[in-house]
């Protein structure tokens, strides 16, 4: 696997060393989910945001029997953001390549959720997200109230990365490992 990049190298240089470390792992979704299952339940999450997992990324969808999970939507006008909707509307490939629900499919407030999971490309252990460039999380994130999660292969997470004032650190990182509290 590529050594990881100095935290200052630019953004687009970590997601290129990101998705090539990424090719080369194996699936960790039953571990990951696992160690989710766990956490979420101890920390009484009902109602849980999630992500339908790219390629490469661990597929969180097996928590569906155990959560209330929902899905987003990136809209793209009037501005960018995330919408919510029941994870069960996701029946739609998105522009990213993940199922998404239909634009009409019924929206969930976020004040209603308990706890987001984030994917991302790579995670620093303070919990810094390296995201694939849209800024929907970063749109989403500041109203946010709950638990953050960021849901990473082990192989991933790396001791720093470049942070802008906008990227709000996650409060835990799941990998194939365990769970561990960033702060």
């Amino acid at each position: 696997m590529p050594a990881a990049l100095p935290p200052d190298a630019p953004k687009s240089e970590w997601r290129a060393w990101a998705r090539a470390v990424r090719s080369e792992l194996p699936d960790v979704s039953a571990p990951v989910v696992g160690a989710l299952r766990d956490l979420l339940r101890s920390l009484g999450a009902r109602r849980v945001l999630a992500y339908r997992a790219l390629g490469g990324e661990p597929d969180v969808s097996a928590l569906s029997g155990d959560f209330e999970l929902l899905a987003p939507r990136a809209r793209f006008r009037p501005q960018p953001r995330l919408t919510l909707h029941p994870w069960a509307t996701a029946t739609e490939p998105s522009r990213f390549g993940a199922l998404q629900p239909p634009a009409n499919a019924p929206q969930v407030a976020l004040d209603t959720v308990d706890a987001i999971l984030l994917p991302g490309l790579a995670f620093d252990r303070a919990g810094v997200r390296l995201g694939y460039g849209g800024g929907f999380y970063d749109r989403l994130l500041p109203d946010f109230r709950g638990v953050t999660v960021g849901v990473i292969q082990a192989g991933l997470l790396v001791p720093a990365l470049p942070r802008e004032p906008h990227d709000l650190p996650v409060r835990w990182l799941v990998t194939e490992r365990g769970a561990r509290e960033t702060r």
